[in-house]
Order: C-alpha cells, then sequence, then structure tokens
C-alpha cells in the first residue's frame, strides 16, 4: 500500500487506485460508504465466483468483500497479490481459512451484531408458524381444503425455548421469547450471564430434554459439526420442535428427516444447509423437502433490507479505518489496535510479523539507528502473529526504514500512511 517518490519518500498510496470488489450482491451502502471516504475503484459481482475464477479477479484487488457462499481458501489467499483486508459482510466467518489469512497478515472483518435482531425475529415467527402448524393449513387451503382444526396446535406462553448458543443471537431471541410468556434455558460452553429469567443449562442434554422448542446458535466449529444427531434428536420431548438457522453441518439432516418422518418430532424450521446451491440456477436437495410441518428456507434468516443496510455500513466502515489508519479494532483473526483517526507525527508505519521475542527492539531500532523521532507507538499480539504501528516524524530516511522493516526477521508486511493534516 506505499508507494516511493522520485526522492525515495513513501506517501499513502492513493486512494483512488485502491481496487475494492464486492461479491455475492452486497448492500448498496456499501459502496456509498467507501465512495464518501474517497473510494472510488469499486467493482461489485453478483455471484460467488469458483476457485480458480476467484483467484483471476482477485488480480490487484485490495479490499474483498464477501458474504456467505464465496469461500476464501489458502489457496485463493495466498494467490491474492494485493489484497490487505477481507470483509465479510454477514456475521459468519467460517468460510474464510482464517488462520491462512493471518499468516499473510489478512485481518478479516465481520459484523457480529448488525443482524440479530433480524435472525431472531425470524426464530420467533418460525415457532409460532410451527406451534401454530400454519405452514400446513395454509397449503391445504391452497389446495382447496378446509382444515379447521385445533389438533396439534398450540400457544407459544408457558413453553420452554432451549438455546443452544447463548451469543448475540441467542440472547436477543431469549428476551423476545420471553416477552412472549415463554421460559427460556440456554446451553454454551463457555460462562454467559443470563438475561431476563432465563437459566443455564448444565449440559446440551439437559437441555434438549427440558425444552418444547429448541433453536440452534452456533459456529461451524469441528466440535459443533454434527452435535445434534440421532442421540440427541432422541433426546428430545415427544412433539417438539426444532429451529436451525446457525450452520448446516451442525444437525445431522439424515437423522432429523427420520425423527420428522416418524413424527418423533412434530416440526422443524431450517435455514442452513450442509450442502447449499451456488446459484438459483442450482436445483436444491434435501431429504427434508416434501416433509411435512417443515419449513425450509434458502439461508435467509439474516437478509432483511434493514439487516443487509446496517451490515453494508459496518463492514464497510472497518475496511475502511485499517486501509485508512490502520486500524484493526473488530478482527476477528488479527491483533486489536484501536488507534486515532491522524497518524500523532508526519508517518504512520504498520507491521506485521511472526510473533516472536525480540522483533519490537529491532523495529525500534530501524527508527533510530537514522535519527528518526518516534511520536507514538501500539504493539498488540494474537497468537502467532504480532502487529505494531508506530507514527513518527516525517524525514528523507523513511524509504530506508520501511525497507529493513520489510526484511526483518518474521516480517510478514510492512506499509505506511501519511498524515496529510
Amino acid at each position: 500500500m506505499t508507494a516511493v517518490t522520485m526522492t525515495g519518500r513513501p506517501f499513502s498510496y492513493p486512494k483512488e487506485r485502491i481496487c475494492i470488489l464486492l461479491l455475492e450482491g452486497i448492500h448498496p451502502n456499501a459502496v456509498s460508504e467507501f465512495e464518501r471516504c474517497g473510494y472510488a475503484a469499486v467493482e461489485q459481482l453478483p455471484g460467488a465466483p469458483d476457485e480458480d475464477t476467484l483467484i483471476r479477479r482477485l488480480e490487484g484487488v485490495h479490499l474483498l468483500g464477501i458474504r456467505s457462499r464465496t469461500q476464501l481458501t489458502r489457496r485463493v489467499l495466498e494467490a491474492a497479490d494485493r489484497l490487505i483486508a477481507v470483509g465479510c459482510f454477514c456475521i459468519g466467518t467460517d468460510q474464510v481459512d482464517l488462520e491462512a489469512a493471518r499468516d499473510l497478515g489478512i485481518p478479516v472483518f465481520n459484523a457480529p451484531h448488525a443482524s440479530t435482531r433480524s435472525v431472531a425475529e425470524m426464530v420467533m415467527g418460525e415457532i409460532i408458524v410451527l406451534m401454530r402448524r400454519l405452514f400446513e393449513a395454509n397449503a391445504a387451503t391452497h389446495r382447496g381444503e378446509w382444515l379447521k382444526s385445533a389438533a396439534g396446535s398450540w400457544e407459544i406462553r408457558g413453553k420452554t425455548l432451549g438455546i443452544v448458543g447463548y451469543g448475540n443471537i441467542g440472547t436477543q431471541l431469549g428476551l423476545m421469547a420471553e416477552s412472549l410468556g415463554m421460559d427460556v434455558a440456554f446451553y454454551d460452553t463457555a460462562t454467559k450471564l443470563p438475561l431476563g429469567k432465563a437459566r443455564r443449562a448444565t449440559s446440551l442434554h439437559e437441555l434438549l430434554g427440558a425444552a418444547q422448542v429448541v433453536s440452534l446458535h452456533v459456529p461451524d466449529l469441528p466440535s459443533t459439526r454434527g452435535m445434534i444427531g440421532a442421540g440427541e434428536l432422541a433426546v428430545m420431548p415427544p412433539g417438539s420442535y426444532l429451529v436451525n438457522t446457525s450452520r448446516g453441518h451442525v444437525v445431522d439432516i439424515e437423522s432429523l428427516a427420520a425423527a420428522l418422518r416418524d413424527q418423533r418430532l412434530a416440526g422443524a424450521a431450517v435455514d442452513v444447509f450442509p450442502r447449499e446451491p451456488k446459484s438459483a440456477a442450482e436445483r436444491f436437495e434435501s431429504p427434508l423437502r416434501g416433509l411435512p410441518n417443515t419449513i425450509l428456507t434458502p439461508h435467509i434468516a439474516a437478509s432483511t433490507a434493514e439487516a443487509q443496510a446496517r451490515i453494508g455500513d459496518e463492514v464497510a466502515q472497518k475496511l475502511v479505518a485499517y486501509s485508512d489508519v490502520g486500524d484493526t479494532t473488530g478482527a476477528v483473526n488479527f491483533p486489536e489496535v484501536a488507534l486515532p483517526l491522524r497518524p500523532g507525527g508526519g508517518v504512520r508505519f504498520m507491521h506485521v510479523h511472526r510473533n516472536a521475542p525480540g522483533v519490537l527492539g529491532q523495529i525500534v531500532a530501524a527508527f533510530s539507528t537514522r535519527g528518526i523521532n518516534i511520536n507514538a507507538q501500539y504493539l498488540a499480539t494474537q497468537e502467532a502473529v504480532g502487529y505494531v504501528v508506530v507514527d513518527a516524524d516525517a524525514d528523507a530516511a523513511q524509504a530506508e526504514c520501511l525497507a529493513e522493516l520489510r526484511l526483518l526477521e518474521g516480517a510478514i508486511r510492512a506499509r505506511t500512511i501519511l498524515d496529510r493534516g
């Protein structure tokens, strides 16, 4: 991100030449935010390219925006010749090889809060639809049938909602359900403060056995893949309901289909699947298709106009903050360093390196041996990577200093930003 003048002094890479690629129909708010901040080279593509196509499209791209379908593998990231940051315009980041991005000095940002309300509202609506059997009644009426009956139709008041994963969405869902008269229990592997009257279950099986409705809100991790299988479904009370808006691999779909066919479960709502079509042209296949009282939606829990607009703003702002000043607040795979909007001196140096003893001393020495005054210094480390930001006085030796920083043992990348005043 640094160019060098004929005199050898570095200056900030011109914003109009910073290439931004946005995939999967990211909300126009993102483009507006980039343009407002002076970024003009923004390209938008509607879909999620395959790996080879993505590698070609990333040539010369500095900032990349994706949603949930684009897969950023190590191969893709290593081939990206100019990429400095990735924005996931969604909640999840499991579509990105976060370790590979970290190893390459590429911070990854997301929007963990912007769509929580949209997801919670959809789950709450689905619970009511399932327990009133509205899905089946609607289909029957469209066929000309008149099934006026209270059989299998229940109020949600007084029923227990079990929430697996008590994070941003889980807590908001719990408060919403409680306001409608439901009892709320939750299970999380981390210690979480209960909100409202929610109570913590000591194990997953305890939660499953106590709830009439179970809603899943966990990330896609080795520990969560297949966490709801035949054994777990058997623990749930007969006539209960399952809702999954988290990740497709969390539930064993074949086991869920069997439980619905055998009427051990009264219904289910599923928004995410182990295999999802890459585009609208591809046919969706699942053993859940055609089952009664089963709501299937195409990964749209966060897809409201309000949520997508908020996500567009939030993630674009994080990418701009990193590009403009080096701020990594909110990065999911990278040391978080909150920085002032302008460098404390003439030039800001940013250095990403392997986290090893002695690196900071070498960085400071690169400035002191050239007589460059350091005005401010920021440092954070995360696992194998360290991130140092140095604000220094403008000096003719800037280019030499930057070149040395890039050659330090363990250096991953370095760049500079001028204080333009």
